[in-house]
């Protein structure tokens, strides 16, 4: 959805049926300096979306800057906006409301719920977003839900370009950048299981509202990206009790832009491949345990244990590991330090920050190259750096970052360091592999973009693992460990492609249903 200064009347009649079952009243309390710049595209906004339901009115003082917060027959919801929610965050806003009347398909099953209310102290979150970013959403609403879960919790998005004294001040250059009570708590792409454990760490859990819980099935897929989707559909095809435990559907696909290999489907994105997996997903009797971190599994008799944060244990006979991969690091000094701080992962939303500046992508496979051809288009400068000797991207991809005139590549180029001033990155050191020849190239962000590495570290002492962490299979999906079977990204398999995954998620299904009807 793109910015939006007043609601055209299709998207009026489109909200008037998202907020026609309204069952409580909700008003939006808006604060705003009478002279502020934005004060009357916020009141055109807000007002749009009050006219679309009789259950929801606008509220409106003078402040000393722009915000607003959400009511529910009166009571403070603990959810508030600094700053208008246009563009990806207009989402955000509606979810709000649904969320408030206990609606929408992201509201979490009771198990997740639980936990959230079971969050020790009172706690104060705050996300910088932008309003062009694809991932702050997904942040923003999670925390939005927390807070009307739990009644000790707030939460408020602060738009950073409303905002950039605090920006500035807070020296931040990657969003969505979340602070709980002053502390800085999380930056970039999470789902509501990655900021749950990360806010059960840092205030702890009320063991006393903590409740266990124990499933069992015939069959549990770990991971829900294309390999454990196809998994989960083709055992539930079988007629067996089936569950789907993963931190969010469609794993790492939802970071691809553009997908067009997936054959029969000329193009698609990422978030509407995940969209549509979890649909098929939901056509069956499958129990879809989102939001959950598998720490350990363990096997007993024949049972097979795993354990996920919280302490939630689900058991069954047969398990599949469809767990995936996630972006590899490049482990050098300097990296974690300056993570959020000049060193990014995601150029679609993080390349904005670096407007007219110099950047260095890390990479030269295709995602490298379409992250300096995507760049290109913002920065006044892109560096790309290869550690071979050639570049590994499709040649059209090649051809088209070469004709480009802020683009340079350097092969052969082995990243030693990531050099800043304690607040943010300077510059990068980098040593051709050639020559020995060490380099300082002064710079103001780096785009990591050097592959996957296979989410396997919680299984590794239970089936076996090569060198690069990939669970050893056989041409059935079989690992060492009997009832135990591994499939896509995260095993030895060659060609880490959606449409491989899928068919090795299909057969890793049918392998556990042939072993279970054999009696192994």
């Amino acid at each position: 959805m793109g910015e939006l200064n007043m609601l055209d009347s299709n998207l009026k009649e489109q909200l008037k049926t998202i907020f026609a079952d309204l069952q409580a009243n909700y008003v939006l309390d808006i604060s705003v300096d009478p002279q502020h710049e934005s004060r009357t595209e916020l009141l055109e906004l807000l007002s749009d979306v009050a006219d679309s339901s009789d259950k929801i009115t606008c509220r409106v003082k003078d402040g000393e800057a722009l915000e607003f917060s959400l009511l529910k027959n009166g009571n403070d919801t603990r959810i508030k906006f600094r700053g208008i929610p246009n563009g990806h965050e207009f989402t955000s806003l509606l979810l709000a409301i649904l969320n408030a009347d206990g609606k929408g398909k992201n509201i979490p099953d009771a198990v997740i719920c639980n936990r959230i209310k079971a969050l020790k102290g009172n706690i104060h979150l705050t996300t910088y977003a932008s309003l062009t970013c694809t991932n702050c959403p997904d942040v923003v609403q999670s925390l939005n839900l927390m807070a009307l879960l739990n009644e000790n919790l707030t939460h408020e998005m602060v738009d950073g370009a409303l905002y950039q004294s605090e920006v500035d001040a807070l020296k931040i250059q990657a969003v969505p950048t979340v602070y709980a009570d002053g502390a800085l708590l999380h930056v970039g792409r999470a789902d509501l299981g990655e900021l749950l454990g990360k806010l059960e760490e840092h205030y702890g859990v009320d063991d006393k509202k903590k409740e266990s819980s124990v499933k069992n099935y015939d069959v549990v897929v770990v991971g829900s990206g294309p390999a454990g989707s196809a998994a989960a559909i083709y055992s539930a095809r079988k007629g067996l009790n089936v569950a789907i435990v993963a931190e969010r559907i469609g794993g790492q696909v939802k970071e691809t832009v553009g997908i067009e290999n997936l054959i029969s489907v000329p193009y698609t994105t990422g978030e509407d491949l995940a969209g549509n997996l979890k649909a098929h997903i939901q056509q069956y009797s499958i129990d879809i345990l989102e939001h959950r971190k598998v720490e350990t599994l363990e096997v007993k008799d024949k049972e097979k244990i795993l354990s996920v944060a919280g302490g939630e244990k689900i058991i069954a006979p047969a398990v599949i590991l469809a767990t995936g991969a996630s972006w590899r690091k490049l482990n050098v000094p300097g990296e974690t330090e300056y993570i959020g701080r000049g060193v990014a992962f995601c150029p679609h939303c993080d390349g904005p920050f670096y407007k007219g500046k110099h950047v260095a992508v890390v990479g030269g496979g295709n995602s490298g190259i379409e992250a300096a051809i995507d760049l290109a288009g913002i920065c006044s400068k892109v560096t790309v750096f290869e550690f071979l000797d050639e570049l590994k991207a499709d040649r059209v991809l090649q051809e088209k970052a070469k004709s480009l005139p802020n683009v340079e590549i350097f092969l052969s180029s082995q990243t030693v360091e990531v050099i800043g001033n304690g607040e943010k990155v300077t510059g990068i050191r980098v040593k051709n592999r050639k020559t020995e020849e060490e380099r300082i190239i002064e710079l103001d962000g780096i785009f990591v973009q050097i592959g996957l590495t296979a989410n396997s570290g919680m299984f590794k002492d239970v089936v076996n693992t090569n060198r690069f962490g990939e669970i050893e299979i056989d041409t059935h999906c079989r690992t060492n460990q009997p009832g135990i079977y591994a499939a896509g990204d995260v095993t030895t398999v060659p060609y880490k492609q959606i449409i491989i995954s899928m068919g090795e998620g299909a057969k890793a299904a049918l392998t556990a249903f042939e072993d279970r009807i054999r009696g192994i």
